[in-house]
């Protein structure tokens, strides 16, 4: 029994079966994503979509949808589905599926008659190509499939209308055609492994609805373009395999290249297979450059999330070579901007203020989870120079103050992770002392005196240890308050009251400037007030200004989007938290925090877990489909509960 399965009940009711949807990607930047029932949901939707950088930095629907059609005795059976104007559903295809399991290929099996077609799907490898294999289980007589390719050929932010300007022009190539609609897009190719008639007769279909942009008040309504259809037999056991990219192939190749694909995925057989998987999904890898894309299906890679995620993206599942190359690619951009230079890579949001910070926790989690040894080897002499550039001043959106903390203005530009907008204004102004950003700095002053120790250069490790002593005092006499949590901000004569869990940073940390009795106050209090169980609020309800749905306008999102909202990967630092709190006897706690988050790989984006959730039962998921920082917290929890629990043996004395 496959771990990703939905029978036919679930299947054929789309009050169930339309929100769930399905990501694939090839590392290259590009995506497949559509509903499980193969029904377009979204104007990101669509089954080839791929960045053309010679028109702009956006990805592009090139193929949006493929409908397959059976044909028996005359008589035709539409297996596609799309949504039209007037709440209409055609052509009804889902009531075809006898069930969708996905355990290495996502697989569909459809029941006509007498006929039974698998479908499964792979997204080759950093190629911009889908493939499509069809196997006809069983007919009891002559069987013709039809494939019909809808064609959109713009941007995922946009939505195409039938016009007169589109080229309707195709090429035959092996087995199939080429054709572009608009110039400056690259040729699209659908090819097939068997002989077919391509059967010319082009077409708009009008008034395709996308729910999910209306439900976000976005535009919705589309016309795709059809310029005919592929039509072959097919016989009882036999398998036809579709392709669709942005090169040619000889159709002999492609069952080989489909094979090899199959080959090179790993089962979704567990919560941890799924994760795994879902973590590669957000490799991506460009003119020799290696980044972590931030989540699907609209974020680049940002540089904070890559940082917070890369460890448990690759470190977590013992593939430090993947750590490695990207840190290759951070580190030029590091050390580009301490130059004050352009940063020359593709990573966004390098001059937020506290980015090198989290490079520095970054680097830290390769010392934890791989050696102390290599990570000073690799990464020692990166952390001083971060440390020192951060220290002299020289950073030009942090000041170091008298007191040895940092300060930086908040006020105009948002400064933390909390970086909604409303009106270009942070919806959260968090500026002047901010919590998580000094306890960032408290640790990695005592990282870069580790480094110095293990260098032989004592007597600037005792320097750095003075000053980190300094920022340590500081750092509580300036946010623990007297009611046992952190202050989230300080800013001259402005104190933020408000129970935020950026505390949960600081308390987490390995080298943190809070006593175990202080962390312990910490946990309680998020335990009481934000600890949900899809995650972490970003907002206590007791606390002023508490919104946890997001929904509604862009505008009302914004606002909500850090003011009470669930955010998983906030439970990496909670739970971790925990482990230095109660030590061994907190590892079951721990263990069972995951519970909550497990079922939501069956809900949303199937096998991967959305970017937010709301404050309040039933905890919606929302915004992207798959979100690379809370992948990685759980891999990274999952990686230091092994650790804690093979300790745990050892001290009882037990074999494993």
């Amino acid at each position: 029994m496959s771990y990703l399965r939905f029978d036919k009940p679930l299947m054929t009711n789309l009050q169930e079966s339309l929100p769930k949807e399905l990501l694939r990607t090839n590392k290259s930047g590009a995506y497949s994503c559509s509903s499980i029932v193969d029904c377009n949901t979204r104007k990101y939707h669509g089954l080839l979509v791929v960045p053309v950088p010679e028109m702009d930095d956006d990805n592009h629907v090139l193929l949006s949808s493929l409908d397959e059609t059976v044909i028996q005795h005359g008589a035709q059976f539409n297996l596609g589905l799309h949504k039209y104007s007037g709440n209409t559903y055609s052509p009804l295809g889902h009531k075809y599926i006898r069930e969708f399991y996905w355990d290495k290929l996502p697989t569909t099996i459809y029941r006509v008659g007498g006929v039974v077609l698998k479908k499964e799907r792979v997204f080759q490898h950093f190629e911009n190509r889908i493939l499509i294999r069809y196997t006809l289980l069983d007919a009891h007589s002559v069987t013709t499939l039809r494939l019909r390719p809808f064609l959109a050929f713009r941007s995922v932010k946009t939505c195409t209308h039938e016009n007169g300007i589109a080229n309707r022009e195709y090429n035959v190539v092996d087995n199939g055609i080429s054709t572009r609609m608009y110039s400056g897009y690259p040729e699209l190719y659908m090819q097939l492994n068997k002989k077919n008639e391509f059967v010319y007769t082009p077409d708009w279909y009008r008034g395709l609805e996308y729910p999910k942009e209306q439900e976000l008040g976005y535009e919705y309504l589309e016309d795709l373009y059809v310029p005919g259809y592929f039509e072959f037999n097919i016989k009882k056991g036999e398998s036809v395999i579709f392709s669709a990219g942005v090169s040619e192939l000889h159709s002999r190749e492609l069952k080989k290249l489909f094979d090899h694909e199959y080959d090179v995925h790993v089962a979704r057989d567990s919560f941890q297979t799924c994760l795994v998987n879902a973590a590669h999904q957000f490799h991506y890898e460009k003119d020799n450059e290696t980044y972590i894309i931030a989540g699907y299906p609209w974020f680049k890679c940002r540089a904070r999330d890559m940082f917070v995620a890369l460890p448990g993206l690759t470190l977590a599942i013992d593939e430090p070579e993947y750590f490695e190359k990207t840190m290759r690619t951070a580190e030029k951009a590091i050390l580009n901007y301490i130059a004050g230079k352009p940063i020359g890579v593709n990573i966004s949001e390098f001059d937020k203020p506290d980015i090198l910070l989290w490079a520095t926790w970054c680097m830290q989690q390769y010392a934890r989870l791989i050696s102390p040894e290599a990570a000073t080897e690799k990464y020692g002499t990166l952390i001083e120079k971060i440390v020192s550039f951060i220290k002299k001043g020289e950073h030009p959106k942090l000041e170091v103050r008298d007191n040895g903390l940092l300060y930086t203005d908040g006020t105009k530009t948002p400064a933390t992770w909390m970086n909604s907008e409303v009106n270009g204004y942070p919806c959260v102004p968090r500026t002047g002392y901010i919590v998580e950003i000094n306890a960032l700095w408290y640790n990695a002053l005592r990282v870069c005196v580790d480094v110095l120790n293990r260098k032989g250069r004592n007597g600037e490790a005792d320097e750095y240890a003075q000053f980190a002593d300094k920022v340590g005092e500081s750092f509580k006499q300036t946010f623990l308050n007297h009611h046992g949590y952190l202050l989230d901000y300080v800013d001259d004569g402005y104190i933020s009251w408000s129970v935020r869990p950026n505390m949960l940073i600081a308390s987490s940390l390995e080298y943190s400037p809070l006593s175990t009795q202080e962390r312990k106050k910490i946990l309680d209090i998020c335990t009481k007030e934000l600890l949900t169980p899809k995650g972490i609020r970003s907002l206590s309800p007791k606390s002023g200004g508490y919104n946890p749905i997001y929904a509604g306008s862009q505008q009302q999102r914004d606002a909500a989007y850090h003011q009470g909202t669930v955010w998983p990967w906030l439970s990496g630092f909670y739970l971790e938290t925990c482990l230095k709190v109660y030590k061994h006897s907190g590892l079951s706690w721990v263990d069972r925090q995951f519970v909550g988050l497990e079922e939501e790989l069956f809900y949303h984006c199937i096998g991967t877990l959305p970017e937010l959730f709301d404050g309040n039962p039933p905890f919606h998921g929302r915004g992207a489909l798959s979100f690379a920082m809370n992948v990685a917290a759980v891999l990274r929890v999952n990686k230091v509960l092994a650790k804690e629990y093979e300790s745990y043996n050892v001290w009882m004395g037990i074999s494993t």
